[in-house]
């Protein structure tokens, strides 16, 4: 370890930059909702579980706007997949 480090050069902030439309916030989950996104991420071999945990908020907010007889439809084919 140096006696002395010049930090003339160092900028103030944050190292990283944050993407265009993207927002850094702190955010509280529960554990097992958190451990449950990390196992996917790596039963898949890698990833971001940030990332799959957006995903499916994004999924549950395009269903919610869904229309009831779209939403009816889409449940029933599922149903009848299963019953296949």
């Amino acid at each position: 370890m140096k006696d002395e480090y010049d930090f003339s050069t160092g900028k103030l902030g944050a190292i990283d930059s944050t993407l265009t439309g993207k927002t850094r916030i702190t955010i509280r989950l529960d554990d097992d909702i958190l451990a449950w996104f990390r196992e996917q991420v790596h039963q898949t071999g890698g990833g971001n579980y940030q990332t799959l945990i957006n995903n499916a908020l994004r999924q549950h907010i395009q269903q919610c706007r869904e229309p009831l007889e779209d939403t009816l439809r889409r449940v029933l084919r599922e149903e009848l997949d299963r019953k296949i």
